[in-house]
């Protein structure tokens, strides 16, 4: 069964290269070989996540070498739960982009690519394979936000390189410290040999020091944020709405499952100065964020900054050193990544056929498109923390793991971020439903399949919010040990 663990990444790898050779004689040929590529890759992800729930982890080293020494791919209950997300939101995202864009064969391509990075971020065990994919990855996004038609996506796409590739780099050179220190690059192998290095061994704390800044970068936590606002708002809305469900995400993930999984939660518990600083970053994101968007006026900026917010949220939980922060964090990012690309493939389906951008210029958009402001206003609500829908669920378990740990800074700059959010996302409900079209131009027409990203998105959103419980006792163990 874990033979089949190479093909998450092959796929979707071989289904990239199609494309280009294709339009040498069709046109429009990316849009349906994409399609085909991640149908299959979908059915592969939902095969293995239901086999990895009945049967257990699935472990593969690639060509039979010790794990010590190959390249090692792994599957448990938390990364079947990402690899499911990226391959349901890359072909989730397939929707919109039939219609809305973009065609080129080069961006199907690139986006395929993109999906099989993510995957392979998400199943592999070695801390180098994983700053492979994380740089496949990044450039595929890099280049898919240059493809937009406005004058600043070469600009955003260049910032975006730029600070992508200093997190990259300060990334590489922790994992250098840590093969240095122990010897080894597999995640299981650096937990049993680090303890004997020494967790306040100034070698590790350094090497997590670095790998925690780089992913940071390309999370986006602050004060290293500035390219997601612009990227966002420069990229082609469909290929937004696919970044914002999963580039942040996954890198937040392989935090997540570096902590569990080389360093271990024994590794917070023994370095309170190091966990004080994790929080401190954390917070400042959850307020910084929340206090960036409440100054926007253009909707995709606004939902960009958000996103800064919600990822410290996320981080806060891995923080905290807590099973229960952590399993808190990761069902906190998939539902963020549920609804903040749904947000955002809502408002692409607004600025498609008026033209608005501003938060002024949804005024009456409610009247005028009402199923996609009906599913961008229960997003929005879901991204404040309105039961039941599952962004409440995801503040709700990292702030009873802050209360329980003592960590009231942390269960504070939740609820400060929470009553932000409302004051930012309620001026923006107010105009959509309150407020009358002023000027507007004659509507542009929208497809079926834009309209719908957002409306599955909410339903999903709702979806999850209602197994939430279910969702936690599913992912609990897969979290390593440490405090409950």
């Amino acid at each position: 069964m874990s033979d089949a663990l190479p093909f998450l990444v092959t796929v979707p790898f071989v289904a990239a290269v199609v494309p280009p050779v294709l339009a040498r004689r069709y046109d429009r040929v990316g849009w349906p070989v994409a399609v085909v590529g991640l149908l299959a890759q979908t059915g592969l992800a939902g095969w293995v996540a239901w086999a990895v729930v009945t049967s257990g982890p699935m472990r593969l080293v690639v060509g039979g070498l010790p794990a010590v020494l190959g390249i090692e791919l792994a599957v448990d209950r938390l990364s079947a739960a990402f690899v499911l997300l990226v391959a349901v939101a890359g072909l989730w995202g397939l929707a919109y982009t039939r219609r809305g864009g973009p065609r080129s064969a080069t961006g199907y391509s690139l986006y395929l690519l993109l999906i099989a990075g993510l995957t392979g971020i998400c199943i592999t065990r070695d801390v180098f394979n994983l700053y492979v994919f994380l740089e496949i990855s990044g450039l595929s996004a890099y280049a898919l936000v240059a493809l937009g038609d406005g004058p600043d996506a070469a600009p955003a796409a260049l910032k975006y390189l730029l600070l992508g590739t200093v997190g990259a780099s300060l990334y590489l050179l922790g994992i250098g410290y840590l093969y240095f220190g122990t010897g080894t690059l597999n995640m299981d192998a650096l937990a049993r040999t680090l303890p004997a290095v020494g967790y306040g061994n100034r070698l590790v704390l350094g090497a997590f020091g670095l790998i925690a800044a780089g992913l940071g970068v390309k999370i986006a936590l602050y004060p290293v944020h500035t390219w997601k606002p612009d990227a966002y708002r420069a990229a082609p809305a469909g290929l937004t709405a696919v970044l914002a469900a999963l580039v942040s995400t996954i890198a937040a993930y392989a935090l997540v499952r570096l902590v569990i999984s080389a360093f271990t939660l024994r590794f917070l518990a023994s370095t309170p100065g190091l966990v004080a600083a994790l929080q401190a970053t954390a917070v400042v994101s959850i307020v910084a964020g929340a206090v960036l968007a409440l100054r926007q006026r253009d909707v995709r900026r606004l939902l960009a900054c958000s996103s800064i917010s919600q990822f410290g949220i996320g981080v806060a939980g891995l923080s905290l050193g807590t099973r229960l922060g952590v399993v808190g964090g990761v069902v906190h990012l998939v539902g963020h990544a549920v609804m903040k690309s749904g947000a955002f493939a809502a408002a692409g389906v607004v600025e498609t056929a008026y033209g608005a951008r501003t938060v002024d210029e949804y005024a009456g958009a409610a009247d005028s498109l009402p199923i996609t402001s009906a599913a961008f206003a229960t997003l929005v609500l879901g991204l404040i923390g309105i039961p039941p829908l599952i962004g409440f669920f995801g503040k709700w378990y990292v702030a009873v793991s802050a209360l329980r740990s003592g960590a009231w800074v942390v269960g504070s700059a939740v609820l400060v971020s929470t009553v932000l959010s409302l004051a930012y996302f309620a001026r923006l409900l107010q105009r959509m439903y309150f407020e009358d079209a002023a000027g507007r131009l004659d509507q542009r027409a929208v497809s079926v399949g834009m309209v719908a990203t957002g409306v599955i998105a909410a339903l999903v959103a709702l979806g999850l919010g209602l197994v939430s419980a279910g969702l936690v006792e599913l992912l609990l163990p897969a979290i390593g040990g440490g405090q409950p």
